[in-house]
């Protein structure tokens, strides 16, 4: 029996070391870009042009990096920055009410209609985003809020697989019988689902919410269609304005180093936001129950 179980050990271990290194090549291949990123913050730009990639150049140049770049063209990056959170804010937090509600009454309701809605669901779950951004723009320019706010932020507040992930979520992790056990006690649908149902969905509604924010504020190719005012740029937007005017200039005016510190202060709100969020996937699984 021993030697059975020691003999499986030893013929597991080279297939238990691949994994390893596979997942050690794939932590490296995300973490890479982001050591990067953080060394090349810190140099001016004729180090970031002349230092090894992976290396800091012969001063350390973040702060006086961080200065220009709230200074430059006025400072127009810090209305990019507040642009980028407003869009963002906004359309994760309008998508993922529309998702909890819309999934909540897929997955516990029945009307006519019900399996075509769900079809369709899986069908916009297919189609990708950027699929949709000339037609979205054609829609926009005949209501005529293109190169405004809501051209940015209503497209954004539809999540189909936002929407999906909540009603997968409902259907397994919130029982029939304690939506049935409150309708008898005479509790309303709205208490139902605010009291009820959404503590019991909070792992779903945070991922939405996260999923949301991220995906809007990485977006670049709708606002780069929809907005034509530099005023309304979100980072993506705005950041590329400034590489490309780098880049036709040979880099004789310094903006590369602005484009890299812009891009590493871009995504410390994103990691702020996973950091303050990640507790409910694991505090929410069962605390609607006890209510």
């Amino acid at each position: 029996m021993t030697t059975t179980t020691g003999s499986r050990r030893r013929s597991g271990e080279p297939s238990s070391r691949l994994a390893h290194a596979l997942m050690a090549a794939g932590v490296l291949y995300f973490v890479l870009p982001l050591v990067w990123i953080v060394i090349a913050a810190t140099k001016s730009q004729p180090d970031l042009l002349s230092s090894p990639a992976l290396w800091f150049g012969r001063e350390f140049s973040l702060i006086d990096n961080v200065r220009r770049l709230f200074r430059e063209d006025g400072g127009v990056y810090g209305r990019w920055l507040a642009n980028t959170a407003l869009y963002s804010g906004v359309s994760a937090a309008g998508a993922t009410l529309l998702a909890a509600l819309a999934g909540y009454g897929l997955a516990r309701f029945s009307f006519w209609g019900k399996r075509f809605f769900e079809t369709a669901l899986l069908g916009m779950i297919m189609v990708p985003a950027t699929a949709l951004v000339l037609p979205t723009y054609l829609i926009l320019s005949k209501t005529g809020i293109v190169n405004t706010v809501w051209a940015v932020v209503l497209p954004s507040l539809l999540s189909p697989f936002g929407t999906y992930l909540v009603r997968v979520h409902v259907t397994e992790s919130v029982p029939v019988e304690l939506i049935d056990a409150a309708r008898v006690d005479r509790a309303g649908e709205l208490r139902i689902f605010l009291q009820i149902v959404v503590p019991l969905m909070r792992p779903a509604i945070v991922t939405v919410f996260l999923v949301t924010l991220v995906a809007t504020w990485n977006n670049y190719f709708l606002p780069l269609v929809v907005l034509s005012d530099a005023d309304l740029y979100p980072l993506t937007v705005g950041l590329t304005t400034w590489f490309n005017t780098a880049q036709q200039e040979a880099g004789t005016r310094q903006l590369f180093d602005l484009v890299i510190t812009g891009s590493l202060l871009a995504v410390v709100p994103l990691v702020a936001a996973f950091v303050l969020l990640q507790r409910f996937w694991r505090s929410g699984a069962g605390s609607g129950a006890l209510k």
